[in-house]
């Protein structure tokens, strides 16, 4: 049996070609610890800033110049970046065996802050080369209106 997720990564609409690797989408949020005059020993937690971590992608490098176009948008801005060109949703599906759309994550408002054209270069390695791209991002959500597919 074939365990290996099987997903696929869009923006501006497209699939994004070549990408093998996903990091976790995760957040965390801060806790914040207070007492109140009276109490001597207890404190109370209550929720404070939630941050969400950044997102890793990584695919063989190829001729696709996805990565790089999007991260060259930030680092060649000159006077600084132009919010409605840096920054884009993206959506990470999941599929099931038969290649059918079981759940998929809104990322929203993401922007490349690490891009990394070509991994390390070693002539007596059998590695890929790998082109890897880091994103930040003010959260992300599941898309609810995503209904499990029938199986036949």
């Amino acid at each position: 049996m074939d365990t290996r997720f099987k997903f696929q990564v869009r923006w501006d609409g497209r699939v994004v070609v070549g990408i093998t690797k996903v990091s976790a989408l995760k957040r965390s949020t801060e806790v914040i610890e207070h007492r109140e005059g009276s109490e001597l020993s207890a404190s109370r937690k209550l929720p404070g800033l939630t941050k969400f971590d950044p997102i890793t992608l990584k695919r063989g490098v190829m001729h696709d110049r996805e990565f790089e176009k999007w991260a060259n948008l930030v680092a060649n801005s000159g006077s600084g970046p132009s919010l409605k060109n840096f920054e884009k949703d993206i959506e990470i599906e999941l599929l099931n065996e038969a290649g059918q759309l079981v759940s998929r994550y809104k990322v929203l408002r993401c922007w490349p802050s690490e891009y990394t054209a070509l991994s390390d270069l070693d002539a007596a390695a059998s590695d890929v080369l790998v082109e890897q791209i880091i994103l930040q991002s003010e959260g992300w959500e599941r898309d609810t209106s995503i209904v499990e597919p029938k199986e036949d």
